[in-house]
């Protein structure tokens, strides 16, 4: 089905920062987009749907109650699938590159490294989905570190750098950043382009999993000197909690191979 045409779509995690800018993006093509929050209770209907978008989840790295992740992140999406599967619904999910972990390779092949309760939810959930394959179109794409204008004020020390480096400066002329922050690199893609890509692969006939990155890095120290210059301010350097220190990721890139040969020549801009 061409994107072009109007569809109907159901949208989970509407309220959230990629959620958001998803839901007015679907609206801008014209689509008729229903919306579903866990705390509405009931499971959502998806008979007369053409696409589910799985974007609601707890997405706290640091939330340590397994049970609580577990059921809304993975017992929830193999319900919300096992639908879409009953249905013959197009599915995609929103899925992380902190699966990866500590490893060095970010293909989606490569071996995976889960190091929270969130990541190992995302993990199981992939699994999961590619373990029970359906007619439709499935796609699950593996985020890296999303940043954007606006709508990150909620998610407090789960915001972006870019955020929270920006909230700082502007605030009191000071961002605080790990020491060794010039060792920790990231790959950093806007919420436009996330939205950008699903809606491209909704207009492909692909299933499968795939990265959603730029293929390119940027340490922390270069994002707070960065937002330094625009905002004048200070950097100062603050030790890294001890949670952190066994799961915090030094490196991400993502491998973005298999993603670009699934869209042909098509770029995001």
């Amino acid at each position: 089905m061409d994107l072009d045409v109007e569809m109907n779509i159901l949208l989970t995690g509407h309220k959230g920062f990629i959620g958001q800018h998803m839901l007015v993006a679907l609206e801008k093509e014209g689509h008729n987009v229903s919306t579903f929050d866990w705390d509405d209770g009931n499971m959502p209907s998806v008979m007369e749907q053409d696409w589910v978008i799985h974007m609601g989840a707890i997405s706290s790295t640091t939330e340590r109650d397994v049970e609580k992740v577990m059921r809304q992140n993975y017992d929830f999406t193999r319900q919300l699938y096992g639908s879409c599967k009953t249905y013959g619904v197009n599915f995609q999910f929103s899925s992380s590159a902190s699966v990866y972990g500590l490893v060095s390779s970010f293909r989606e092949d490569a071996l995976v490294d889960p190091r929270t309760p969130y990541a190992w939810s995302k993990y199981l959930s992939e699994r999961y989905i590619e373990r029970h394959p359906m007619g439709a179109r499935t796609q699950i794409f593996r985020y890296f570190n999303v940043y954007g204008p606006e709508g990150e004020e909620h998610k407090g020390d789960q915001a972006s750098p870019y955020h929270k480096f920006t909230q700082q400066a502007k605030l009191n002329g000071k961002i605080k950043i790990f020491d060794m922050s010039n060792l920790y690199y990231r790959d950093f893609i806007h919420v436009s382009e996330i939205v950008q890509y699903h809606l491209m692969f909704m207009k492909t006939e692909q299933s499968g999993l795939f990265n959603l990155g730029t293929g390119t890095t940027k340490s922390f120290l270069e994002v707070a000197t960065e937002i330094g210059k625009k905002y004048p301010s200070v950097v100062n350097y603050t030790p890294m909690p001890e949670e952190l220190k066994n799961s915090y990721q030094k490196y991400t890139r993502a491998d973005m191979t298999k993603t670009k040969e699934a869209l042909g020549e098509t770029e995001v801009h």
